[in-house]
């Protein structure tokens, strides 16, 4: 299902633009059929059926543009439509199966051409395929080439009529968010073993994340939080609090234990009022709702009389008798339908009296989790009531929890604290208490140390996967944490997206020469991008410069977009740099007149200057090589240096001007061969040699430090032409020779025994 065949111009890809012309994204596939269309068509007249078709897809494109489905192509009575081929949110399965529950509640309520009801079947399937971004719309035909459409159209003729089946994937995708029922494997031709089909019954409400585990770390975060929320109780000074971190830092995880840990504040009791936002509610006014039913104890699925008394019962220490009386149905039908509807809107207005007024009586903290996920509906009941509370010097406190890259429609008084990652030895304690309590070794929380990056979510997934059956010699990347990644990536603008990925493809610790190298941009222009991505919390400084990406799955994800000649572009021309910061230092230059020399030497490439010791060596220069960026010019280097004549290597040294690139005044060692001169030469502005090149198969530690203009003089070793020895063996006094300093190699933080 997730095999592909990826077809990509090189020319295209190797040109430098962005956004790339294709991409390997993981997407949704909807496949929706007429049931009986052939004789349907036969016993009607063509009128009839054009009109028909003609009413059919427009209830399908409708449907699916409201849940943000592209509709690929049309196939006699068949429509196809792609979520997730351009943007993820990392619900694209999600939106594809609702869409499909819709299609089919819609067709059966409306009679298309005079009494004709139409029964399709729908199949939804997940996996990867190659997507042309630039026909990603409405209507594009070929947007997308991959196993997984052919799973979808197979699903759909295993679905009865009425019915939307799931594969494996998409069944996982959607586990907790939509009712399934699993029905016995099918055989597909070309196939083995059979593929097992899902039925999707309807959508649910989540349930509240499990949180019995201890809470490890966070309590520099618990103790502000508890001191902001204090305050603003003690001094009656309304405070709203933003929790910003991305998805799988323990945002919720920490929202829990503030409301298990903060019941008083000096005796008071305190009123917690919680609620989250869903992926897609059906009303934008849902959570408000929420917060009312957790306020009066009313829950899913209660009686109209149910939900009637207990509104009365908590209304009536609030309000006077005829307050009461009014007040209750405009609340009533505002939990029936929180939608933008005036008569909505008059109830989310009675809401929020209802919190002032508990709050007059008692302190109170709402809580609003996921709320990048809400409507602006959402967020102007928020700016009123939290307004409102200040007005009255109310005992509140607002919480609001979010994704980074979130930003509120409109200006917001909140403070931000950041949810950073876990310590190394908090995250090892974390992963062995997961270990222990999935009954998995304890000693592979060594080996998944270094993919959680930090994030507790991370490291839930990986142990989850684990107990699925994840094969752990291998440990692939969770299937959650793939699709967050994804949106993640997707969430940011085409230049620092372009950067992101091509960052992936280098590993280990990244510079910015490296990426401009590899997007073919003139030198620096990837630094904003960079910058941005560190302000966004995608990459991390590294200690030893350049930068490290955050999450490793991130990494793996933004790598794993490009296709296949793209990243054999950006592989060869980040290995071209490299062959020119690492020119082997003992190479020397011929004393040829500087027109005979090609273009790249003239110009100048070499980071760090050398002498060559032996019985035919008189001088040795070393040149700044900075303007060799040409092919042309990478091409003539080699060639150049192979037919340099050894009866060059002597001769009086060209005197030059002196530039900024240069050392100061050489200075003259004695050698075998009579005084020589050392000059050690630095290019102005020196960028980190990229590691990638060492660490293409990743064996390499990620933070190898290069110091190209550090030189250490050690005892040069007679030899003759062509022969050589290792530095400082055997030297005679007073013989040097220069060489570049060896890369200073830091290991990676190990996991901590005492963790």
């Amino acid at each position: 299902m997730t095999s592909n065949i990826v077809v990509v111009d090189p020319q295209r890809t190797g040109t430098g633009h962005w956004p790339v012309p294709e991409e390997r994204r993981t997407v949704t596939v909807l496949f929706a059929d007429i049931v009986g269309s052939t004789g349907l068509v036969e016993r009607l007249d063509p009128e009839d059926v054009r009109a028909l078709q003609r009413a059919y897809f427009d209830t399908v494109a409708g449907v699916l543009h409201r849940w943000q489905g592209v509709v690929e192509k049309y196939v006699g009575d068949a429509v196809m439509a792609l979520f997730g081929a351009r943007h993820s949110d990392g619900f694209d399965a999600y939106r594809a199966v609702r869409a499909g529950l819709e299609i089919q509640a819609a067709l059966d309520r409306r009679p298309m051409v005079g009494d004709i009801r139409l029964r399709v079947r729908v199949g939804v399937a997940t996996g990867e395929v190659v997507v042309d971004l630039g026909g990603a719309v409405s209507g594009g035909h070929g947007v997308a080439s991959g196993a997984v459409i052919t799973t979808a159209a197979r699903l759909q003729e295993y679905a009865k009529p009425g019915a939307v089946a799931l594969c494996a994937a998409t069944a996982r995708a959607t586990a907790g968010l939509i009712t399934q029922r699993q029905l016995a494997a099918v055989p597909v031709t070309g196939r083995v073993p059979p593929m097992p089909v899902w039925h999707a019954v309807g959508p649910v409400r989540p349930g509240t994340d499990r949180h019995d585990g201890p809470l490890i770390g966070r309590r520099r975060e618990l103790a502000t939080i508890r001191d902001q929320v204090s305050q603003a109780i003690r001094e009656q000074s309304p405070k709203w609090l933003s929790l910003v971190g991305p998805t799988g830092s323990g945002r919720s995880r920490l929202l829990h234990e503030l409301t298990r840990g903060l019941t008083t504040v000096d005796g008071m009791s305190v009123r917690w009022c919680v609620a989250t936002c869903q992926p897609y509610p059906d009303q934008v006014l849902a959570p408000a709702a929420e917060l009312l039913r957790g306020l009066a104890g009313v829950r899913h699925g209660d009686g109209p009389a149910v939900v009637h008394d207990r509104l009365v019962s908590t209304l009536t220490s609030l309000f006077s008798p005829e307050r009461v009386a009014t007040a209750i149905p405009a609340l009533q039908r505002f939990l029936t339908t929180p939608d933008s509807s005036s008569a909505a809107l008059a109830g989310a207005a009675v809401c929020r009296d209802v919190l002032l007024r508990l709050a007059a009586n008692q302190p109170l903290i709402v809580a609003v989790d996921d709320v990048d996920r809400a409507a602006p509906a959402m967020s102007r009941f928020l700016h009123a009531l939290f307004s409102a509370a200040t007005a009255r010097g109310l005992p509140l406190a607002l919480i609001t929890l979010h994704q980074p890259q979130w930003a509120d429609s409109r200006p917001s008084p909140a403070r931000r604290l950041t949810i950073g990652p876990l310590a190394t030895v908090q995250s090892g304690r974390l992963l062995r208490h997961l270990l222990s309590r999935a009954g998995q070794p304890v000693t592979l929380a060594g080996r998944l140390l270094p993919l959680v990056g930090g994030r507790p979510g991370h490291a839930a997934a990986y142990v989850a996967s684990l107990v699925e059956g994840a094969d752990p010699e291998a440990l692939p990347l969770p299937e959650a944490l793939r699709r967050v990644a994804g949106a993640e990536l997707d969430h940011l603008d085409g230049e620092r997206r372009a950067v992101l990925m091509a960052a992936g493809t280098l590993g280990g610790v990244v510079s910015g020469a490296a990426v401009d190298r590899a997007l073919d941009w003139t030198p620096g222009r990837s630094a904003p991008a960079l910058r941005g991505l560190v302000a966004a919390g995608l990459l991390l400084l590294h200690r030893a410069g350049g930068y490290v990406f955050a999450a490793p799955a991130l990494r793996q994800v933004a790598a794993e977009r490009l296709p296949r000649a793209l990243r054999a572009v950006f592989s060869r021309r980040v290995a071209d740099g490299v062959c020119i910061d690492t020119v082997h230092p003992e190479a020397v230059l011929p004393n040829s007149p500087a027109a005979e020399r090609p273009a790249a030497v003239r110009a100048g490439a070499v980071r760090a200057g050398a002498v060559v010791g032996g019985s035919g060596a008189q001088t040795a220069e070393v040149v700044p090589l900075d303007a060799a960026r040409s092919r042309a010019g990478l091409r003539a280097l080699p060639s150049a240096l192979a037919q340099a004549p050894q009866s060059g290597l002597t001769g009086s040294p060209r005197r030059r001007m002196p530039t900024p690139t240069m050392a100061p005044p050489p200075t003259a060692i004695n050698g075998p061969g009579g005084p020589r001169r050392l000059r050690a030469v630095a290019s102005a502005g020196d960028v980190r040699a990229s590691p990638s090149r060492a660490n293409t198969g990743h064996h390499w530690p990620s933070d190898v430090g290069h110091s190209p203009a550090a030189i250490r003089a050690v005892p040069a070793v007679p030899r003759s032409a062509g022969q050589g020895a290792p530095a400082g063996v055997d030297a005679p006094p007073g013989a040097m020779r220069a060489v570049p300093r060896p890369p200073l190699i830091r290991r990676p933080d190990a996991l901590a025994a005492s963790a």
